[in-house]
């Protein structure tokens, strides 16, 4: 019973390596495709759409940064407040209040960021489509490696 099992197993690998080596060839010359020259227009065009893609996204994580910063500081400065109170219960409400507003900026910055992000790259997709250059000249796949903001 092993001998047959193996005997199978044996043939079915000696065919699995041997029938590639009897593939037809049609015989027929591989030729590649000559890379196409761009015009100078569609490179400078898509450069333009990617510059005016960065400028929104720099400007974007710019404000994101500042209301995160605002977020932080006005939190800073509701617990200090809170931790004036006189009694436990007013300490806890104020604590409370102080970081469910800092949560509510933060969500909001992040939200106001992926909106702007969104934004920036929808434009650039239509401005890029319009310089009727290939894919291979944008940088669009890139997309996923940007900030995604919380």
């Amino acid at each position: 019973m092993i001998t047959k099992i193996l005997g199978a197993s044996a043939m079915t690998l000696a065919l699995a390596v041997a029938v590639p080596a009897f593939a037809q060839t049609t015989g027929a010359p591989t030729t590649t495709k000559p890379a196409t020259t761009l015009s100078a227009s569609a490179i400078a065009c898509v450069g333009a759409a990617v510059n005016a893609r960065e400028t929104a996204l720099g400007t974007a994580i710019g404000t994101h940064g500042a209301a995160i910063s605002a977020a932080y500081s006005a939190r800073a400065t509701a617990l200090q407040q809170a931790y004036t109170k006189t009694t436990t219960a007013e300490v806890r409400t104020a604590v409370r209040a102080a970081w469910k507003t800092f949560n509510e900026s933060v969500k909001s910055a992040a939200k106001a960021w992926r909106s702007a992000r969104a934004a920036a790259w929808s434009q650039f997709s239509i401005a890029a489509k319009a310089c009727k250059a290939p894919a291979s000249v944008s940088d669009a796949a890139n997309v996923s490696s940007e900030a995604s903001g919380q």
